[in-house]
């Protein structure tokens, strides 16, 4: 099978295992150590799981829960449960005791797999009707379900910042989509490799890093987790051609010692921005210091990842913007559902083969989450004449202060003009008088001496008083989820 420019994947995940399998070719590497995976390696280990699920009671298109940090069994279990014809549970290990209890019992899952590390966590947390995965009960020989693009493939919550996460539903072809988006945006090929330092349990980390290059025939350097001191020199060893990473990272990136070598500057074609804004300001300056360009895109867990990329270089990068719609379309909608006009606020929408097929056991959310065919992210933004978009914020963020809406990112972007910034994030407070006002937490380097008052003076020059924040708090770190995305909403209780 080939990857095509035109057209998403056709056929399921085990399909495109099996079509990497007989053209051979290094899969996997691993930072801890472990032995890698050549695609005919990754197709027999991941039967062996999936016939084993099989014999052990697993319905087709029933949920397998995965309880797997980054490593080899984790890729072998996510692989193996999508190549059974089952619906892939990612559980996010640091989600909290709390909302790893409803996933497993709102996903309905009756096994799981789980790595030794985190046994004691999924005793805690597992109702009584799932059980764990005995590898030693597997028989010689099982059938397979048969496997259909249309057959459900994964199951991911949300981060449920604003209320219980939600159980988004894909299927084998919009997963596959998810993978053929990144694939095309970056030209991807059998000759790249990636690097993965973000949570295959992030819809970042499996759709980009791990379907891409299912999707494209290359390779990937999968670490345990992301490391500042160790980076570089990961990138090195394993000679990876690009990154995916968030903004938080590509900051600490740049605020720490390391630097790549000219091997390793002149192999990496991309690195890429993804899961929230990018500040303009960091990125310049990473570019600058770094000598790698970063690609700065846009995604959804409802997308399987990616909708917007800005070309690769020496195509137009517009600094600030998320880029162009590639395989799929992007559109910025009036609250009629109308199509804005260049240039106009909207909210973001998005339809192609890469859409959700919904939320599990909630259709009233999967409702109102779709004008027609639309997708409705919850972000707002407005299309440039050359179809660039540019994100003005999210609307359940927005601080309405004296009946007037003031979008956090730029906000967030005027304190990282400051270089001793690492993290940023503005919030509302409660004000009797406007509504609510503004402040910010920040992260700063180690050693600085900026203060409170010299940041806020920042604001004040670039946006003026009354968008300016009103007190800057200094936290040792900020709130983020799993794949590094600052938790914004969690900051008032914090501070």
């Amino acid at each position: 099978m080939k990857l095509r420019r035109d057209a998403s994947p056709a056929g399921t995940v085990r399909d495109w295992i099996d079509a990497r399998a007989a053209q051979r070719g290094t899969a996997y590497v691993f930072a801890d150590g472990a032995a890698p995976l050549d695609w005919a390696q990754l197709q027999h280990e991941a039967r062996s799981v999936a016939m084993a699920l099989t014999a052990q009671g697993a319905q087709k298109g029933e949920s397998v829960a995965i309880l797997h940090p980054n490593g080899r069994a984790g890729v072998l279990a996510v692989f193996g449960a999508l190549y059974g014809g089952f619906r892939a549970t990612l559980i996010n290990l640091a989600a909290g005791k709390s909302a790893i209890s409803y996933a497993l019992e709102h996903s309905e899952a009756k096994l799981a797999l789980v790595h030794d590390s985190v046994a004691d966590l999924f005793e805690a947390t597992r109702p009584h009707t799932l059980r764990r995965f005995d590898p030693a009960a597997q028989p010689a020989q099982n059938d397979l379900h048969d496997l259909g693009a249309d057959d459900a493939a994964l199951l991911m919550y949300t981060s449920g910042t604003t209320g219980r996460p939600k159980g988004v539903v894909h299927t084998h072809a919009s997963l596959l989509a998810g993978g053929w988006t990144t694939a095309i945006a970056h030209e991807l090929t059998p000759q790249d490799r990636a690097l993965c330092v973000l949570p295959m349990c992030h819809i970042n980390g499996l759709c980009v890093t791990m379907m891409a290059p299912l999707v494209s025939g290359g390779s990937v350097a999968m670490c345990a987790r992301f490391s500042a001191g160790q980076f570089w020199d990961q990138a090195r060893d394993f000679k990876v051609t690009w990154f995916s990473v968030v903004p938080t990272i590509i900051s600490h990136l740049l605020h720490g010692d390391g630097t790549p070598d000219p091997d390793t500057q002149g192999r990496l074609r991309f690195g890429r921005s993804a899961s929230a804004p990018l500040a303009p300001d960091v990125q310049r300056a990473f570019e600058k210091r770094f000598g790698v360009a970063i690609v700065e895109t846009m995604g959804l867990t409802e997308t399987a990842a990616q909708i917007l990329s800005n070309p690769l270089p020496p195509g137009v990068r517009k600094i600030g913007s998320p880029g162009v719609a590639f395989g799929n379309e992007v559109e910025i909608l009036s609250r009629g559902g109308q199509v804005c006009p260049v240039g106009t606020e909207g909210e973001i929408a998005v339809r192609g083969p890469n859409v959700m097929a919904g939320y599990l056991k909630n259709p009233e959310a999967t409702r109102e989450s779709f004008a027609g065919a639309w997708l409705l992210t919850g972000d707002l933004g407005r299309k440039d004449v050359d179809g660039y978009l540019f994100v003005t914020g999210r609307l359940k963020e927005l601080i309405i202060k004296g009946g007037e809406n003031i979008a956090p990112r730029e906000i967030d972007e005027a304190l990282y003009s400051h270089g001793d910034v690492v993290e940023a994030a503005a919030f509302a407070r409660p004000c009797k008088t406007y509504g609510e006002r503004i402040e910010a937490a920040v992260r700063v380097k180690e050693g600085s001496g900026v203060t409170g008052q010299m940041l806020v003076e920042i604001c004040i020059e670039r946006l003026g008083a009354f968008k300016s924040p009103e007190q800057v708090h200094f936290l040792a770190e900020l709130p983020k989820g799993a794949s590094g995305k600052i938790q914004r909403m969690k900051l008032p209780d914090l501070v």
